[in-house]
């Protein structure tokens, strides 16, 4: 199937998000709206880097997808002794835009730059504002030192990205993202695509047919909605 151009009408709409190749790539276009976001979440469809002339967000459903089930996390020793520790100070949704910014400005392998332009700062920002967007915060001696953020619907968690400054504290992070969903019973985290660090974490590949099923499942569930600062 090629690749559908979006422009900014309403209501917004997207292909099936099992119609693209194995690489997901689904369609390019459209601005990063709130009603557009959320129903490309809730469709498991995500958007991923701005190019071209003039650039265009591209929205990937790629095949397989990389899950992270919170019964299936594995906690390495340099992990474990963190947590014992209580290396880092953990704080929730009280610093998303720093976090969001802080993932913006950190080196990726293999990536020239980032996909987190100013435009999806101000997009999730606005996301965490109306409660569907989350960071979980790293601290050490008041100062953040890593953290995650990602979007929250139904009992379905959506990873977007990660840093530290410090080792462990993105993943001390993850660790109590993980905790939080277990005690609540999130189907799962989606990490995208597939990483060697997420990997060893625990996360694997899921057939996109069977992450579609999954999420529907994940979505008939009333979401928590609002901060998770409490």
């Amino acid at each position: 199937m090629p690749v559908v151009l979006l422009d900014d009408s309403e209501p917004p709409w997207f292909p099936h998000p099992d119609t693209p190749p194995p690489d997901g790539l689904l369609a390019v276009g459209g601005s990063l709206t709130t009603e557009r976001l959320l129903l490309a979440y809730s469709n498991g469809i995500f958007p991923w880097e701005s190019w071209g002339d003039p650039p265009l967000w591209h929205w990937f459903s790629p095949d397989p997808r990389f899950l992270l089930f919170p019964d299936e996390f594995k906690v390495s020793r340099s992990l474990r002794s963190a947590l014992k520790k209580e290396t880092f100070e953990i704080r929730v949704d009280t610093a998303f835009e720093e976090v969001i910014r802080s993932c913006s400005r950190a080196p990726r392998k293999n990536q020239p730059g980032t996909w987190i332009a100013p435009d999806m700062v101000k997009a999730y920002s606005k996301l965490h504002a109306e409660g569907f967007a989350h960071s979980f915060e790293s601290y050490r001696d008041g100062k953040l030192v890593g953290g995650l953020y990602g979007i929250s619907l139904g009992t379905a968690f959506f990873g977007e990205s990660m840093f530290h400054h410090e080792p462990e504290a993105s993943k001390v992070a993850l660790a109590h993202l993980v905790e939080f969903a277990k005690q609540r019973d999130f189907h799962f985290i989606d990490c995208q695509v597939p990483t060697d660090h997420l990997g060893n974490l625990g996360a694997r590949e899921v057939p996109r047919t069977e992450f579609l099923d999954l999420l529907g499942k994940a979505l008939k569930t009333p979401g928590i909605r609002g901060s998770w600062t409490s």
